[in-house]
């Protein structure tokens, strides 16, 4: 049981079985922008050739339009794109994808494909600071405008939290679905954060790693934390709090575009 994990900045993943099998990117992010740290080392035709693309919420840098407009119009190109379920009705026609490569997701509604399954689960967040920091379902008929995901692929499950907070039955929920490794946000929130550039923040180190702890996470991957100079987080903070606190759990920085393999040595099937 492994999975590749291929880090291509923010919060933008690619996950896939290195024996073969499907190709899932998370949030992918890859605009050229002057305002980036790094630019990403993939190109739209990486994603289009992907399987699927989730996307946990509408923020620009978690739905890259540009990008996923210019994939969409690749020949050949296959992907469906996953996004939560008030989002389908702009996602098909900002994209031109047709409805059946469009998924509209929700908490409890798995999706299943050849060689991998996904949990969504709600994520706590808000699209101006005005509205945060709720599942977003005042803005969208009571469906869950934010999520995450718990991706199993190649035997492994990995939850991915979008932008999130800590929330109240959070940790219980993950704890069934046995994450091995948790892709967590570390940038926080902050009043001058919210008040000066209207950022709707995350969880910060100490309460990512509290969440990768409750949940029975073995490995836990700062995100979320290098991208842009304004909206920093501090990895090196994580990994000392960590060693102290959590001595049991490990922390995985990885490096800019690197890609590694985690090999699951604990048998967790669903």
């Amino acid at each position: 049981m492994a999975l590749e994990l291929f880090w291509i900045g923010q919060a933008g993943f690619r996950l896939r079985d290195p024996a073969g099998g499907p190709t899932v990117f998370c949030d992918p992010f890859i605009t050229r922008r002057d305002d980036r740290s790094w630019q990403a080392p993939i190109d739209p035709a990486a994603l289009a050739g992907a399987d699927l693309i989730l996307v946990s919420h509408e923020h620009t840098d978690h739905l890259d339009r540009p990008a996923l407009r210019e994939a969409a119009r690749f020949g050949g190109s296959r992907f469906t794109l996953v996004v939560p379920r008030p989002l389908v009705d702009q996602a098909c026609s900002e994209f031109d994808l047709p409805a059946e490569r469009v998924v509209g997701a929700q908490p409890e509604a798995v999706i299943e494909r050849e060689g991998l399954r996904v949990h969504p689960v709600p994520a706590r967040h808000g699209i101006d600071v005005s509205d945060a920091y709720t599942f977003g379902e005042e803005l969208s008929d009571d469906l869950v405008r934010y999520l995450g995901y718990v991706v199993e692929i190649g035997g492994v499950r990995a939850y991915h939290a979008g932008d999130c907070i800590p929330y109240v039955g959070q940790a219980e929920r993950l704890k069934t679905l046995r994450p091995y490794v948790a892709l967590l946000p570390i940038n926080g929130r902050d009043f001058f954060r919210e008040t000066e550039h209207n950022i709707v923040g995350n969880m910060d180190s100490r309460e990512a790693a509290r969440l990768a702890s409750d949940i029975g996470a073995e490995v836990l991957v700062p995100m979320h934390w290098e991208l842009f100079a304004h909206n920093r987080g501090f990895p090196g903070d994580l990994v000392s709090y960590v060693s102290v606190h959590y001595p049991r759990l490990s922390v995985l920085v990885m490096g800019r575009g690197a890609r590694l393999v985690i090999e699951a040595l604990r048998d967790s099937p669903l």
